[in-house]
């Protein structure tokens, strides 16, 4: 027995192309200003850096030079020096920050909601405000150590913000308590979808809660430790304003990052050359931070699908 399925009309056929082409018609100026705001400034971006433009961009080409010049300066080494620390310790402490606030929430405490807005708050602010914030905080003369100094404990010192060899760890402590309420509501949205009958299951075989989290429920939140762990990294490539507005960098270049390094090479220093092959530098670094994820995302499953 066969079933004869209705013929298309080829009106329905006309209209669904109409529709279509209106809509590719209303994407095209979106499509036109992504291609030459976002790639052309891209590739111009490039193109410089293999160039020698002061205060003005030229179009000679002086090969790697920029390069050699980039990867023997002090100054931009001690950037990726400080940004490497910053970024391991800002990752790895926003998601143990995270998780542990969000396994709070997930006890079903009492007044759940202002748990998550009070964890929340602080990334709601911008770079800006926090760094200041927390460079009032940690100034010696005003903020921590005078107050600790004013309740009779005069010994106490916590220059941290002044000194250049603990300074990056001050931009460490505003970034946790800036980022750690994103990864709370990541690994709250993991935690709220674990099916309950896992918690059942492991309380009747005896398994500590402790070796729950670790063994069984860390595993299934993978996907969204990734998501995490990506929107950290970008970030952390491309701080400038919470050290800008904390320690402009210093004392002296002590909390100097890469991209306060271009931004005072293009406006200041008036050298369009050195910037934008640190610039260059800075975009390798975060397409390789988020090409596996894309991959594993998007293309690996594709893969899958096709064989």
């Amino acid at each position: 027995m066969t079933i004869a399925l209705p013929a298309v009309r080829p009106e329905r056929g006309r209209t669904r192309r109409r529709r279509n082409l209106a809509a590719t018609l209303a994407l095209v100026p979106t499509a036109l200003i992504v291609l030459v705001v976002f790639v052309g400034c891209l590739l111009w971006t490039i193109r410089l850096s293999f160039t020698s433009s002061r205060l003005l961009p030229v179009l000679d080409w002086v090969g790697l030079q920029q390069y050699s010049r980039l990867f023997a300066n002090e100054r931009f080494l001690l950037s990726v020096e400080n940004i490497a620390v910053f970024g391991v310790l800002f990752i790895a402490g926003c998601l143990i920050l995270g998780f542990l606030m969000a396994v709070f929430i997930d006890q079903n405490v009492r007044g759940e909601a202002l748990f998550r807005t009070i964890f929340l708050y602080p990334y709601a602010m911008s770079f800006v405000v926090t760094g200041l914030a927390w460079q009032w905080f940690l100034n010696p003369t005003l903020g921590l150590q005078q107050i600790v100094r004013d309740f009779g404990f005069t010994s106490f010192q916590f220059d941290w913000l002044v000194n250049p060899d603990m300074v990056i760890y001050t931009l460490v402590i505003a970034g946790l308590w800036h980022g750690a309420g994103l990864v709370m509501c990541i690994m709250l949205a993991g935690l709220r979808g674990i099916d309950a009958d896992l918690w059942k299951a492991a309380r009747i075989d005896g398994i500590p809660v402790w070796r729950t989290y670790l063994s069984v429920v860390l595993p299934l939140l993978g996907p969204m430790i990734i998501t995490a762990v990506v929107l950290l990294a970008t970030g952390v490539v491309k701080l400038y304003d919470l050290a800008v507005a904390m320690t402009h960098g210093g004392p002296g270049i002590a909390s100097e990052v890469p991209a306060k390094f271009v931004m005072d090479h293009f406006f200041e220093r008036n050298n369009i050359g050195l910037a934008t092959a640190a610039a260059t530098a800075m975009l390798i670094a975060v397409t390789s931070v988020l090409a596996p994820w894309v991959y594993a995302r998007y293309m690996r499953p594709q893969q899958g699908r096709h064989a």
